[in-house]
């Protein structure tokens, strides 16, 4: 099935007069005599409505429109509605009088019987389903009787895809007459929360929309409702025709403050997938251009209009060059070249001279295209963290060289591997679409339609800013072994910002207690691997509220989104596989009552006394590493592996290599203060901590405690940085950068380093052969009066740095020895004092207690220890200033 430029609810109904030289209606009104405001030739439309329920994107919209022949004899009255090609009808009905007649889904070959029998008795009404550019119509008629009333309700169904970082309904209205009762109302339910939503009408001004239009949304529901008077329907004060005639736009989107969201209901479940924060994949581009002469004059000015426009937008780190096929192929380079300002002026010039010549040669274009991107990566050309894409524009058949379908499928197919997708655009209607969408799907991209028009050059850019900012490459979703059943497509080779990534399934066990998914994915920097972990009575409850709107829409979602997969398979499958592809699907469709392109709609209604038929179709395209856990990290630590750590006020914590007893001091500085806790000129590793204080602490003031609000971890040697705030995480590699929040449960690798961010408890930072630090959060009452949110610092496996370690924690990596004697009563008497002896000082220390919080953040483990005072004065390497550094970094 063809995705469409953007995600989108569609929906126009039309209405006026049809007859010799007037414009075509949905209401046929067959008659000349004139009727009063709100009648035309005797029929009154005095209600419709369009009520859109969206349960996390997935768009259950009824459209009603009620009408009454106020004439004294039977009329035609037609009901015409556009809706989006990626929707399925589910429903339809025609009331009259009290007497409702039902559509029934049926397989299509019985319904094309049924249909094929009532047009040889002379009863049909024709058919009633036609496709446009975006929209795809319905229509059927129905004769009313003086002084009868009809009810027309369509009903259909639509998964709204994310795209640009925004879902989109789009309504066009066209009601060519005044409609007393006019009104649509959108309600939306996000259980991630709804982040903005807005909602604009072409037709109207502003100041009439206003008082027309009201929108709200708060925390997870959201309201659109446009309900305008007969007054503000008018094109002018005195007039009797309607304004209500173009788009009605409402546009939202949800909370990412996690990259996933699981929903689970009845067995069934969602997974939404869109990470944010993360740096753009370079792209390795090969446009692929026909310029035979088919393409001259408009077509190929709106395709150099377009290009020039994409290069604007190409960052430097990627690489392009241009493909031109006609009778034969033209090269502007002989290998990919770098999108830097020189370049890309030249590219420009080349651009803006493309000519259109002869015959098509689409072959040889894309096996030269292929060849480039393969040879580039082959040779390292191009940067190892970087992605291809080939992107074809073609208006016509093959017909030069190669010209068999199949066998140019074949070749491409071969010829890329499975390593990168292939975009094909269709320019017009003069080509073999199928083949270019077939062609396109088997090798991991899809294919969309240029329509012939003004706008063509908009419709080529708006593609490539789809693809133009992939940030994972070769996405795998894994789920618990053995605990899901039918599970839609779990792979994707891009993931694009702005866009998501939807996955539903069923679960063996609904009992189940927690539900957990992976999301595994190379990014620009690094591999990543996102955790999604679902408590499944938190979530029972969670979705209880969501009921008020339908309450099996994620089994609804899962059998749309897996219908129109088997679709979209089923175009590249032969014999037994596509047979039994095609029956899953059509179960599927007649099961849950969708029209697709494998079934029909029967609608029968009455027609002078005998039933008449007419079919609802569903036209085609051509009708026009598993996560290490903070417990593997911790618990194979033995009792006598030495121990670091800063955590509290901040008080820092020495177990002594060599030493069955432990050693803790406190730094009392001013907040902002930053401070060197570990410097390693080997490995190249450093790490730094800024103190903050309690709400309203002053900063030049010492009084009150103070804790580590920020830490920064960089390695030298890898150009790597992380800084953690209790707020979020910031990777970066150089000058790019990935944001994380300490509501993401993730993965990060790349060669000699892991970071795991384990969702609002702690996180894990390891180097090389095992140097790791754990970072925990501790989070306190938001509202609390005096506390805020700190962190603790806990270093693993130190033995592996260097012997020329230093800093506040790093200068004790290395054994050293001390003495403890003459153990007596301390102002505290449940706090002994005592003599230490240490680095050629004798100090007064006492016995006391801190907590190790790397298995428990909110509990902790006890460790008892000598507490040196004073700022760890003898202890420590010269005084506790000399760690002061300037800055985080």
């Amino acid at each position: 099935m063809m995705t469409m430029w953007w995600p989108c609810l569609v929906l126009a109904l039309l209405s006026g007069l049809e007859t010799s030289g007037f414009p075509r209606s949905p209401f046929r009104l067959l008659g000349k005599r004139s009727l009063p405001e709100g009648v035309v030739d005797g029929i009154e439309v005095y209600s419709t409505k369009i009520s859109c329920k969206v349960t996390s994107r997935f768009a259950h919209n009824v459209v009603t429109t009620r009408a009454v022949n106020r004439a004294d004899t039977a009329k035609e009255v037609s009901f015409d509605v556009e809706l989006p090609k990626t929707a399925f009808i589910t429903n339809f009905t025609l009331t009259i009088d009290g007497v409702t007649y039902p559509g029934n889904v049926k397989e299509k070959e019985v319904a094309q019987k049924q249909y094929e029998k009532a047009v040889s008795q002379g009863k049909t009404a024709g058919l009633v389903k036609a496709s446009g550019r975006k929209l795809e119509k319905f229509t059927v008629s129905v004769n009313v009787a003086a002084g009868s009333k009809v009810t027309f309700e369509l009903t259909y169904e639509e998964l709204l895809k994310r795209n640009k970082g925004k879902y989109e309904m789009f309504l066009k209205v066209q009601p060519k007459q005044l409609v007393r009762h006019f009104e649509i109302d959108a309600h939306i339910f996000e259980p991630q929360g709804i982040s903005m939503l807005d909602a604009e009408a072409s037709f109207i001004t502003n100041d009439l929309l206003g008082s027309a239009l009201t929108k709200s949304f708060s925390g997870k529901k959201g309201h659109v409702s446009f309900k305008p008077s007969l007054d503000q329907q008018r094109s002018c004060p005195t007039c009797t025709d309607s304004l209500l005639n173009g788009d009605f736009t409402i546009v939202y989107d949800v909370n990412r403050e996690s990259p996933g969201n699981v929903q689970i209901v009845n067995g069934y479940f969602v997974h939404f997938f869109a990470p944010q924060g993360l740096p753009v994949v370079p792209k390795n581009i090969v446009f692929v251009i026909d310029v035979s002469g088919s393409m001259s004059g408009r077509k190929i000015q709106q395709t150099r209009e377009a290009l020039l426009k994409i290069m604007d937008d190409m960052k430097e780190d990627d690489y392009l060059n241009f493909i031109l096929f006609s009778t034969g192929v033209t090269t502007w380079k002989d290998h990919l070249v770098q999108a830097t300002p020189a370049n890309l002026e030249e590219a420009r010039a080349f651009v803006k001279n493309i000519r259109d010549q002869s015959m098509t040669n689409i072959n040889d274009g894309l096996l030269r295209g292929i060849e480039m991107l393969n040879k580039a990566r082959e040779d390292h050309l191009v940067p190892e963290r970087s992605t291809s894409i080939v992107i074809m524009l073609t208006d016509g058949d093959a017909n030069s060289g190669e010209s068999r379908p199949e066998k140019i499928q074949e070749n491409v197919r071969n010829a890329i591997g499975g390593k990168f997708p292939l975009y094909n655009l269709g320019f017009g209607h003069n080509m073999n679409y199928n083949f270019l969408e077939n062609l396109a799907l088997e090798n991991h991209g899809f294919a969309r339609r240029i329509y012939e028009d003004s706008d063509a050059n908009l419709q080529l850019q708006g593609f490539y800013e789809e693809v133009a900012n992939p940030l994972l490459t070769n996405v795998e979703v894994e789920y618990p072994e053995n605990a899901i059943l039918d599970l839609t497509r779990n792979s994707y080779p891009h993931f694009y910002d702005g866009s998501e990534i939807v996955i539903a399934g069923r679960l063996v066990d609904r009992n189940m207690d927690n539900f957990r998914a992976d999301v595994k994915g190379h990014g620009a920097l690094n591999d990543l691997t996102f955790t999604e972990e679902v408590d499944m009575k938190e979530m029972d409850a969670a979705l209880k509220e969501q009921g008020y709107i339908f309450g099996d829409y994620i089994e609804r979602l899962w059998a749309y989104l897996t219908i129109e997969q088997l679709l979209e398979k089923r175009k590249n499958a032969h014999g037994d596989e596509k047979e039994n592809i095609t029956a899953e699907a059509l179960e599927l469709s007649l099961k849950y009552h969708f029209v697709t392109p494998l079934t029909s709609m029967v609608v029968t209604k009455p027609e002078d006394n005998e039933d008449q038929t007419s079919i609802a179709d569903k036209p085609g395209e051509e009708a026009i590493s598993e996560t290490r856990s903070m417990a593997y990290l911790t618990s194979h630590q033995s009792s006598q592996t030495p121990y670091y750590y800063v955590d509290g006020d901040p008080h820092f914590i020495i177990q002594v290599p060599g030493k069955n007893d432990t050693i803790c001091f406190n730094i009392d500085e001013k907040p902002g203060t930053v401070l060197r806790l570990i410097q390693d000129p080997v490995t190249g590793i450093t790490v730094t901590g800024q103190i903050i204080g309690d709400k309203g602490s002053n900063t030049s003031s010492r009084t009150g405690k103070t804790y580590f609000g920020k830490l920064g971890i960089t390695n030298a040697w890898m150009d790597f940085r992380v800084e953690v705030t209790t707020e979020k995480i910031i990777l970066g590699n150089g000058d790019a950068l990935s944001t994380f929040s300490w509501l993401d449960t993730v993965t990060v690798t790349q060669t000699g380093l892991s970071v795991i961010i384990n969702r609002k408890k702690n996180m894990v930072v390891s180097f090389g052969d095992g140097i790791s630090f754990v970072i925990v959060l501790h989070q306190v009452w938001k509202k609390h009066p005096v506390h805020q949110d700190f962190l603790g610092f806990y270093v693993v496996d130190s033995h592996r740095m260097s012997a020329q370690t230093h800093g506040l924690l790093g200068q004790f990596f290395q054994p050293f020895d001390f003495e403890v004697f003459d153990i007596r009563p301390g102002s505290d008497p449940m706090k002994p004092d005592a003599t230490m002896v240490v680095k050629s000082h004798q100090l007064t220390v006492t016995r006391g207690s801190q907590k190790d919080y790397r298995k428990d953040a909110s509990v902790g483990t006890k460790v008892i220890c000598w507490f040196v005072h004073n700022n760890g004065e003898g202890l420590i390497d010269g005084v506790h200033t000399d760690y002061i550094v300037p800055s985080l970094f």
